[in-house]
C-alpha cells in the first residue's frame, strides 16, 4: 500500500483509525493495530506488532520483531532494537482480563533500547539514556544513563550520540564525537553546551 504521505507493504495490516505520519514506511508482516498514532519520518520493520492506541513520535526507529503494546508512548527520535519487548500488565495471567489494568510506559526523546531488552510496564525511560542489548529494565532510568544487565543496572552514562561520558574532576565531560559539554550534578546529567 502506498499512500501519498506514507509506505505500507502489501504484506503489512493497518487496522482502521491509526494516524500514521507523512514519511514514515511499515515493512513486512507488521500489524498497526487500531487508535495508534505513529509520527513522521517513523520506520517500522517487519513483524512488528503496535497494539491499540500506542503513541510513536516524530522518527522513530522500530526494529524486526518488536512488540509495543497499549499504554507505549514514545517520543521522538526514540530508537528500539530487534526483538526488543514492552509488558503492559505487572500481573499477567491467562484466565484473568486484566485491560483496564495496563501500566503506561514513557520512553522519553532520543531513547535507545538495545536488541532483546525487556521494559516492565510503568516504567519511563529518560531523555538520550541507552539501554543494552539484552537488559531488563524494572525502574525509572534516568535522562543519559546507560544501563545493563538482568535486572538493568546503571554502569555510566551517555550524550546525544551515544558515547560514553567520562567526567573530569569538576562533573564535566565532553562527547568525543560531537564536542558537545556536560554536567554532572546531584546524580543528573545536564547538557551545557
Amino acid at each position: 500500500m502506498s499512500t501519498d504521505t506514507f509506505f505500507a507493504h502489501e504484506t503489512s495490516v493497518i487496522d482502521q483509525g491509526c494516524k500514521i505520519g507523512p514519511g514514515t514506511k511499515i515493512w513486512h508482516f507488521s500489524h498497526i493495530m487500531s487508535d495508534c498514532k505513529i509520527g513522521e519520518k517513523c520506520n517500522i520493520g517487519q513483524n512488528v506488532v503496535v497494539s491499540p492506541r500506542v503513541v510513536l513520535g516524530n522518527n522513530v526507529k522500530v526494529q524486526n520483531n518488536v512488540s509495543i503494546y497499549t499504554g507505549v508512548i514514545c517520543e521522538d527520535d526514540v530508537f528500539l532494537g530487534p526483538s526488543m519487548v514492552f509488558t503492559n500488565i505487572i500481573n499477567p495471567r491467562s484466565a484473568i482480563i486484566r485491560r483496564d489494568s495496563y501500566q503506561e510506559t514513557l520512553v522519553q526523546q532520543g531513547a535507545s533500547v538495545g536488541a532483546n531488552a525487556t521494559i516492565v510496564c510503568g516504567n519511563t525511560l529518560g531523555k538520550f539514556c541507552l539501554i543494552g542489548a539484552g537488559t531488563v529494565v524494572t525502574k525509572e532510568v534516568p535522562d543519559y544513563a546507560l544501563i545493563v544487565g538482568n535486572p538493568g543496572k546503571q554502569i555510566g552514562w551517555v550524550g546525544e550520540y551515544g558515547h560514553r561520558l567520562e567526567f573530569n574532576e569538576n562533573n564535566f565531560a565532553v562527547c568525543p564525537e560531537s564536542g558537545q559539554e556536560y554536567k554532572l550534578e546531584d546524580h543528573k546529567v545536564i547538557r551545557v553546551k
